[in-house]
């Protein structure tokens, strides 16, 4: 896994259409393998949170943050609108970050 410091928002889902949560990191290959293997306690834990459907890359955590804030109290339709545009089949994307 990549350990390079690389800001990002994410969102990861239950199931296709299923619950979601968006985070924001400084290691999205790590995170999204903590959310997989169940490791972070909390809302993702509780509902299943495993699968990484959308990520976004910035260059700064202030950039990544400010996002994450926007995402975070925007609609759940506009989360879903996300997801539908960059990834219509709900694919778990962690392959393709660890590549």
């Amino acid at each position: 896994m990549t350990r390079t410091f690389r800001p990002a928002v994410y969102i990861v889902a239950s199931k296709p259409n299923g619950t979601i949560y968006v985070g924001v990191t400084s290691n999205l290959p790590r995170r999204a393998w903590q959310h997989r293997e169940g490791e972070i306690e909390g809302f993702t834990q509780t509902y299943g949170c495993k699968l990484l459907v959308w990520y976004e890359m910035h260059s700064t955590m202030e950039h990544a943050i400010t996002r994450e804030k926007q995402l975070k109290g925007g609609s759940r339709k506009r989360k879903l609108g996300l997801i539908e545009e960059g990834n219509p089949q709900w694919r778990d994307l962690f392959a393709e970050i660890c590549s």
